[in-house]
């Protein structure tokens, strides 16, 4: 990246957040609603999921901040245990881990599109934005950094909009917070461990800026700074916003269903209000879209980088844009569009991605007693309670949804045994 223009703390802040806020918190709640009944489970969730992503995020900006390069998982778990399980979590990332989630975010889009533009078939509306947002990528980092930008602000101001004037019009006297009876034995059930899943989908994309490390100015500083300011206020507004799909509209009308904001928009604006809701929240989207547009291609380019079979993955334009890796992410993520449903991509990836960051957290303390001595610009606070509950929390639910999804699951662990075998017939060049 020497002689590229590196971007600056408020981007790297808006591609965390753009690429926390997206897909999940408008469509997931749906989902929710359907297995657990209780307000007070359901908000309890998104709380308790901010904490988590909060406590990798920590965890994250510490190894960000020692290793100062563009990778994430990869390079961080090449770096604290061995090249090959770097390698696996990168080649999930290049394979699905940005692919899939991308799949998502366009499956939701052309459905909220759909309520604005009703004659149009949804598919045909998230392959045709998906197709602007790619090609955009490709012009140059400076434009990625404009488009982001700007996307964002489009984004936070139809959430905060959304939620101070929908918080208006909730009947105040039907709202209640407080635990009801059995309440706390649903948090130990099977359907809380599948919800709180669909939850960490939505926090997903805290540890955003750790993949682009490289290109952040003054990464020792900004890249602890983006990650945990962005997670923190994508906390907040997830609370908020989840209280007030949970309170402004009754239970039936969402359950089970994946365009939540639209549902809710509608009884709060009314039907032009609901169509012109839609319309921001599908906009929103292009921004978590166009974020995951520009992390992933960076893992592919470092793992192109570092092993000769995958070189051509490494490849810039004379922009600083990694155009292969950004091509093959668009492949994947259009087949997987076409080809797989909303609640199976979520589950896939997420219990996948999981793992991966389960033992990157894991490797904070790990690298605490292999190099004591090593410089760390910044250090884990509540350190090791904080890495201790992610890796806790995480792992429970990860068993959990292996027993719930089994087959979802065992394709994510496919992926990895595919993995393996790539990395035997790969030539290392240098080590990350």
């Amino acid at each position: 990246m020497i002689g590229f223009k590196k971007i600056s703390p408020l981007t790297a802040f808006s591609i965390v957040v753009a690429n926390m806020i997206g897909t999940g918190v408008f469509t997931t709640v749906g989902f929710q609603i359907k297995e657990i009944s209780s307000p007070f489970v359901i908000l309890s969730i998104w709380v308790m999921g901010g904490i988590i992503a909060l406590s990798g995020a920590l965890c994250y900006a510490e190894l960000g901040a020692i290793f100062q390069r563009s990778g994430g998982e990869y390079l961080f778990l090449s770096k604290i245990y061995h090249p090959i399980i770097g390698f696996l979590a990168g080649w999930l990332s290049v394979t699905v881990g940005f692919a899939a989630p991308s799949a998502a975010t366009a499956m939701a889009m052309g459905k909220y599109f759909s309520y604005v533009f009703p004659g149009i078939p949804p598919l045909w509306i998230s392959l045709f934005l998906s197709i602007f947002v790619y090609v955009f990528h490709l012009l140059s980092v400076r434009w990625e950094s404009i488009f982001q930008n700007i996307f964002i602000v489009i984004e936070m101001g139809l959430i905060l909009f959304f939620i101070f004037y929908g918080f208006g019009h909730i009947d105040v006297e039907k709202v209640n917070l407080l635990p009801q009876a059995g309440d706390f034995s649903v948090f130990f059930s099977p359907p809380f461990a599948l919800c709180f899943i669909y939850t960490l989908y939505s926090y997903s994309g805290w540890n955003a800026a750790a993949y682009i490390a490289g290109e952040i100015k003054n990464p020792k500083k900004n890249i602890p700074l983006s990650l945990i300011l962005g997670t923190t206020v994508v906390m907040i507004i997830y609370s908020l916003l989840n209280a007030l799909f949970v309170f402004s509209v009754p239970k039936e009308q969402i359950s089970g269903q994946i365009e939540v904001g639209a549902i809710v928009a509608r009884q709060i604006f009314g039907n032009w209000g609901s169509r012109f809701a839609g319309f921001l929240i599908g906009i929103s989207l292009l921004s978590s879209l166009s974020a995951m547009a520009w992390t992933g291609p960076r893992v592919a380019a470092a793992i192109g980088e570092d092993y000769p079979i995958f070189k051509i993955l490494s490849k810039r334009s004379s922009k600083g844009v990694p155009y292969m890796g950004l091509i093959l992410q668009a492949l994947i993520m259009f087949s997987l569009l076409l080809s797989s449903s909303f609640a199976r991509i979520i589950t896939y990836v997420e219990f996948s991605l999981g793992l991966s960051t389960v033992l990157t957290v894991a490797g904070v303390i790990v690298l605490r007693f292999k190099e004591p001595t090593l410089k760390r610009f910044y250090s884990t606070w509540g350190y090791p309670f904080t890495p201790l509950l992610y890796v806790i929390v995480e792992s429970v639910i990860l068993l959990q949804v292996f027993r719930q999804r089994p087959i979802e699951s065992l394709l994510g662990l496919s992926t990895f045994a595919l993995g393996i075998i790539v990395y035997f017939f790969s030539v290392k060049r240098t080590a990350p």
